[in-house]
């Protein structure tokens, strides 16, 4: 029985080659698009979260407690010598560098600007940020000088300074609160994407920024990189517990940059509401087509109820066709959703420059494929084709044989 309903269903939907394509496409572009956006969305994820984690943030970080709110120089991480031993016993820690911070004033001989002076371990550095990377005149303090300064290429551009030139920072040393002052000479200029780290930071070496800032060997921040992103991102872990003692607070990227999660959250919900108002316009098109499709055939079903087809039966055919038609469907937006994500995976999007969610895109984005998309976007295409069905299924079940054979004249 149920093999001459697939035959059935098959040959009505073939009896109007052009309704059937026309109303094929409209749904296959559907789930076309859903795979697309699922793939969209996972790579953007994947991007924000590595451009934030590995430009500059890493995977978790390590401050005294107060210090991400008051930026006071004078704040730095307690036991700094037990919590750096520890880190490089900790399997799950890959990479850790160790940096201070203070707010400072740069100046060249035709302009000054404000900045965040950064001091940095160039050797662990290059393994926790992207700025090496993104060095577009000189070096990454490649040298011993102390005085070798990294600057952005928007600052350079406000200084009105070029590779080499002389810049004097000023800053306000712990403590005492005394402003200081010293030269240094531009051995590297990079740029990226990120207006604010363009034109707002300065890196020299960590031993010259602690002299500068008069805090010994204490600092103000590690970033670490764990063996696995998703490790940064389980609160479970004892880690955070182990180094959030003695005034410190262990944070990971998700704390650092909560508005990350969150917009992930809300983009899941966005998806499924996209995917719902997508079919739901869909839906009416095929109910559109199971009804022209039924009007034309009234006389065939009206003979069938005559012949003691029961109602129940009518309506498989109906549920059948609407079948078939989600089949052809499902398969025409699984070729057409992967050879789109697939291209576009090769070739990337570009949204370079383009801030999300607190965070400046620096890469292309590549859409991710992933088994799932092939499975449940296709399932749900089917389970709503046939709940479309229904309707034009129950109003041919109801039909009485002299109806339906008086509206077929």
């Amino acid at each position: 029985m149920f093999l001459i309903l697939i035959k059935l269903a098959w040959r009505n939907i073939l009896r109007n080659k052009r309704r059937t394509i026309i109303a094929s496409i409209a749904m296959s572009i559907g789930l076309a698009t859903l795979i697309f956006g699922d793939a969209f969305m996972i790579g953007m994820m994947e991007n924000l979260i590595k451009t934030a984690t590995d430009s500059f943030i890493g995977d978790a970080q390590i401050h005294r407690q107060g210090f991400r709110d008051t930026q006071e120089v004078s704040m730095t991480i307690q036991e700094i010598d037990k919590v750096g031993a520890n880190l490089a016993k900790e399997a799950n820690v890959q990479y850790f560098t160790r940096r201070t911070f203070a707010s400072g004033m740069i100046a060249s001989s035709a302009n000054r600007s404000a900045i965040n002076l950064v001091g940095v371990q160039p050797s662990t550095e290059k393994f926790l940020s992207q700025i090496d990377d993104a060095i577009t005149e000189g070096v990454f303090f490649e040298k011993t000088n102390e005085h070798d300064i990294v600057i952005g290429s928007k600052l350079a551009e406000i200084l009105e300074i070029e590779l080499g030139d002389k810049v004097v920072v000023t800053v306000v040393q712990a403590g005492s609160g005394d402003y200081f002052e010293d030269w240094f000479r531009v051995s590297g200029i990079y740029y990226f994407a990120d207006a604010a780290m363009n034109s707002g930071m300065a890196f020299v070496r960590l031993k010259k920024a602690q002299q500068m800032l008069a805090i010994g060997n204490n600092i103000h921040e590690i970033a670490i990189k764990f063996t696995s992103t998703e490790y940064g991102q389980d609160k479970k872990v004892p880690f955070w517990e182990t180094y959030s003692q003695h005034g410190n607070e262990a944070l990971s990227w998700t704390e650092i940059l909560p508005q990350l999660p969150k917009v992930f959250a809300m983009s899941e919900y966005s998806k499924y509401v996209m995917g719902i108002v997508l079919f739901g316009v869909v839906i009416f098109g095929i109910i559109n087509t199971l009804f022209m499709s039924l009007y034309e055939r009234m006389f065939e079903y009206g003979v069938l109820r005559a012949v003691g087809t029961r109602s129940f039966g009518m309506a498989r055919i109906i549920l059948f066709e609407a079948g078939a038609l989600a089949i052809v469907s499902i398969v025409i937006g699984v070729i057409l959703g992967f050879v789109l994500t697939a291209i576009f995976a090769n070739v990337g999007l570009d949204y370079t420059g383009n801030e999300m969610m607190g965070v400046t895109v620096q890469e292309f984005i590549f859409p991710v494929l992933t088994i799932e998309q092939f499975i449940i976007y296709p399932v749900a295409v089917f389970v709503f084709t046939i709940i479309a069905g229904l309707y034009p299924a129950w109003h041919v079940a109801k039909m009485s044989p002299v109806d339906a054979m008086r509206r077929s004249f």
